[in-house]
């Protein structure tokens, strides 16, 4: 039997300012935005105008997916976003590993979730005392300082 992990308890130190992950939101939002144009350009130049239909449908899954990936891939490899390399933060779970598959892909569901819901989850961090995302609370999950 193995011992078990128990998370390293974190100072208030160890934890972005609210500044912090606000530049940190923006920066995402520069890529997402880069990375929407380059990809809804590769779409357009295979399948054509997505301006209507079942064809904008399509691309909409298609950037969706796209999006998924990269944010899956980065917080189960590194931890850390391109945005997040740049304001040294990194995601962990709540032993201080990366985030497994599963749980990368449950965060950026419920952070898609969010974010039609006006930014609620994101706004959760005003009002929780570890300045924690509500995905991240419910998900057991935390973005400290890398």
């Amino acid at each position: 039997m193995s011992p078990q992990k128990h998370p390293i308890p974190l100072s208030k130190d160890h934890l972005p300012s609210l500044l912090k992950l606000l530049a940190c939101l923006v920066y995402e939002l520069l890529t997402i935005v880069a990375l929407c144009i380059v990809f809804a350009g590769l779409f357009y130049g295979v399948f054509g105008d997505a301006t209507e239909g079942i064809k904008r449908l399509s691309q909409q899954m298609f950037l969706c997916t796209i999006l998924g990936a990269y944010y899956v891939w980065c917080w189960t490899k590194t931890g850390q976003t391109l945005a997040m390399q740049s304001w040294h933060l990194k995601m962990v779970s709540q032993s201080n590993a990366s985030l497994s598959i599963q749980m990368a892909l449950v965060r950026y569901v419920l952070a898609s979730l969010s974010l039609v819901l006006f930014g609620l989850g994101f706004l959760w961090a005003l009002v929780d005392k570890n300045r924690l995302f509500l995905h991240d609370r419910l998900l057991k999950c935390k973005i400290i300082i890398a």
